[in-house]
């Protein structure tokens, strides 16, 4: 992202963040090949990151599946972070005169507070199940079907990283140790699809998860990409 973009859109954080108050986090991802990071924040305390934080790994997703080249933006997807907060969110792609994808734009709502409100006051009317109306509102459809995904809002590339890996192996089960080459290259496929190694540092991370150097994760990529 060039400077004076970063510098437009940073001022756009911090407006954002004050209009819509405490309980929205405005989030500005810079997208380049080094970084997919957190350039600016404000509302912070909604997923406990700061800048330089990495990349969520549904936005990874959004990114490998080329979601900008077909949308400008994702409305209205909702998912719990740390904490169980539930979290209504929405995602603007930012792309240069080229159509080229620059950064992403996200505004995370927290809406724990509101259904907790909503829940004391449908149990004491007691004209239906509060519990189960919890449930529908925290469901609520978006365009992508995304509302039931758990987003990870993690504050570190070692922290998404492990975060991913623990999503398709249990590691206190099968111990990196006696895994098969196989076995480690069906997983580094699997993180590679998530786009995990877009995120600087991440074959160091993986290569320490998964007791492997950082050689051997290349070679995996590179035998990954020729298939």
């Amino acid at each position: 992202m060039k400077e004076e973009d970063k510098l437009r859109y940073s001022c756009l954080v911090e407006f954002l963040g004050k209009a819509l108050g405490s309980d929205t986090e405005i989030v500005l991802h810079d997208i380049d090949e080094d970084s997919n990071s957190i350039l600016a924040i404000a509302n912070g305390h909604i997923s406990n990151r700061k800048i330089g934080a990495p990349i969520t790994d549904l936005a990874l997703k959004f990114i490998v599946d080329k979601e900008y080249e077909k949308r400008d933006y994702v409305c209205n997807y909702t998912g719990k972070s740390k904490g169980d907060k539930i979290i209504k969110s929405s995602t603007f792609f930012l792309k240069d005169n080229n159509k080229k994808l620059i950064g992403l734009l996200c505004i995370n709502q927290d809406k724990s507070k509101y259904l907790e409100i909503s829940k004391d006051i449908l149990n004491l009317a007691k004209i239906f199940d509060a519990n189960e109306e919890i449930k529908n509102l925290s469901n609520e459809l978006s365009p992508l079907n995304l509302a039931t995904h758990t987003e990870n809002f993690a504050d570190s590339v070692s922290e998404m990283t492990y975060d991913i890996l623990h999503e398709f192996v249990d590691l206190t089960n099968i111990p990196p140790e006696r895994m098969t080459q196989d076995e480690k290259l069906i997983i580094i496929d699997k993180l590679n699809q998530r786009g995990v190694f877009m995120l600087k540092g991440a074959v160091t991370e993986v290569a320490k998860q998964l007791h492997s150097s950082e050689a051997s994760i290349y070679r995996y990529l590179g035998k990954i990409n020729k298939k």
